[in-house]
C-alpha cells in the first residue's frame, strides 16, 4: 500500500490558488512528512517543504546529514541539503533568485526567530497562514490512512494485554510504564506517540498525571493511557482503567458512569451533525449521575501522523462532522484525592457516515489479580 504524496500536494495546490502566494513554505515536521513520506525530527536545524509558485518548482531542505535518507524516502526528487556551518535563510534565498512578495506559511510553527530570518532575507514578502487549508486536508483521513491507524492500535492493544500481566503490588508507577515501553518495541511500534501515562489510586484523578514512585496497591485505580508509532508514522492514542484486586461499589459506579458516557458519545456519531453532539452526549451521562462537576475537559480530539490533531471535540464546536473525521472519545471522572476512570477508544467516520469503531480492547471493568 503506497500514499499519493504527488496527488496530496496537487490538492494543497489547488486549495492555495486563491491566495495568490509565490512561495508556499512547510516547515511543521508533520506536514512535511505528510505531503513527502519523509519524516524526521531536525530539532534546530532547518528543514522546510518549498512549493514556489513563481516558477512551479518544489524542493525539499534538509539538514545535510538527512540528505541521504531524504533522498531515499522523500518523493521530492529535488533535495537541498543544508551544512551546519551554512546559513539556512541564504541558502533560501539564492535557491528562490528571485523577489517574495507573499510566503505561505504554517502561523503556529513558525517561531519569532524564523519570521526575523525570513524578513531580513525577503524585506517586501508579506505572509499568510496555510495551517487551516492543511488542517482541513489532514483531518479528512483516507482508508489507506485507516489501514496505518489499525495497525497501531493492533500494537497498542497487543502492548495492553500484555502488560497488565505484569502488574505486581509494590511496584511503582514507573516501573509499570517502563514495561509498558519495552514490550511496545517488542510488538513492532517505533516507539511511544507520547509519554506513556501509568497512574495508580488517587493520582489517577489527574487526567495528564505524570508517573511516579508511587506503589500499585490493592483497591487501586489503575489508570494507563498511551499509545505507539508505527514505522508507517501513524498514532494510537488508548485509554483504559482497571481496578487492582478489588473494587468498592463507588468504583463500580464511577465506572459503570464513564463506561455508559463513552457509549453515548460513539453512538452519537454520525456525518452531517455538529460536532459538539458528541462531546454534550457523552456529559450528558456524566451529568446525570452527580459527576458533572468532576470532568472540566473536551471528550476528544483528532489524530493521526501527531496524536492530537484536528477536530476538537468540545461542547462548543459547531463545525459538522464529516465522513474522513477519525478522533477520540475520551470522557472521564477525575475526583481530587480519591482517583479517576477515563475509558478511551478511537473512532472514523467511514464511507457511509457512521462510526467505525477502532479499538477492540474490552471496556467492561476489569479487576486486575496480581
Amino acid at each position: 500500500m503506497t500514499i499519493d504524496y504527488e496527488a496530496r500536494l496537487s490538492t494543497l495546490k489547488q486549495t492555495l490558488a486563491a491566495m495568490n502566494l509565490d512561495v508556499i513554505m512547510i516547515t511543521s515536521p508533520a506536514n512535511v512528512f505528510y505531503y513527502t513520506g519523509f519524516l524526521s525530527d531536525p530539532h534546530e536545524r532547518f528543514m522546510a517543504l518549498l512549493i514556489n509558485n513563481l516558477n512551479d518548482t518544489t524542493a525539499l531542505f534538509v539538514p545535510a546529514l538527512d540528505k541521504d535518507i531524504a533522498a531515499s524516502e522523500a518523493a521530492i526528487s529535488n533535495i537541498v541539503s543544508i551544512s551546519d556551518e551554512e546559513n539556512p535563510y541564504e541558502i533560501l534565498k539564492q535557491a528562490l533568485n528571485h523577489e517574495v512578495h507573499w510566503f505561505g506559511l504554517e502561523m503556529k510553527a513558525v517561531s519569532m526567530f524564523q519570521h526575523r530570518q525570513l524578513q531580513s532575507k525577503f524585506p517586501n514578502a508579506h505572509y499568510k497562514d496555510i495551517q487551516p487549508a492543511m488542517n482541513q486536508q489532514r483531518t479528512r483521513k483516507s482508508r489507506e490512512e485507516i489501514t496505518y491507524l489499525r495497525e497501531a492500535v493492533t500494537i497498542i492493544e497487543n502492548v495492553l494485554t500484555e502488560g497488565i500481566k505484569r502488574v505486581k503490588i509494590g511496584m511503582t508507577e514507573i516501573e509499570l510504564a517502563a514495561e509498558l515501553e519495552y514490550l511496545m518495541k517488542q510488538f513492532g511500534a517505533v516507539g511511544p506517540s507520547f509519554s506513556t501515562i501509568v497512574l495508580a489510586g488517587e493520582k489517577a484523578a489527574l487526567p495528564h498525571g505524570v508517573p511516579g514512585d508511587r506503589t500499585l496497591q490493592n483497591g487501586d485505580f489503575l489508570l494507563i493511557d498511551f499509545g505507539v508509532v508505527t514505522k508507517h508514522g501513524y498514532c494510537s492514542d488508548i485509554t483504559r482503567t482497571f481496578v487492582i484486586s478489588e473494587a468498592t461499589e463507588k468504583q463500580k459506579a464511577i465506572y459503570k458512569t464513564v463506561l455508559n458516557a463513552n457509549i453515548a458519545g460513539i453512538e452519537s456519531i454520525k456525518e452531517n451533525v455538529p460536532l459538539k453532539t458528541f462531546d454534550i452526549a457523552a456529559r450528558n451521562v456524566i451529568h446525570e449521575n452527580g459527576y458533572g462537576h468532576y470532568f472540566n475537559n473536551r471528550v476528544g480530539h483528532g489524530l493521526g501522523i501527531e496524536v492530537h490533531e484536528e477536530p476538537s471535540i468540545h461542547k462548543n464546536n459547531e463545525q459538522l462532522a464529516e465522513a474522513g473525521f477519525f478522533f477520540t472519545i475520551e470522557p472521564g471522572i477525575y475526583i481530587p484525592g480519591y482517583g479517576g476512570v477515563r475509558i478511551e477508544d478511537e473512532v472514523y467516520i467511514n464511507e457511509a457516515g457512521v462510526a467505525e469503531v477502532l479499538t477492540s480492547f474490552p471496556k467492561e471493568l476489569h479487576i486486575i489479580t496480581p
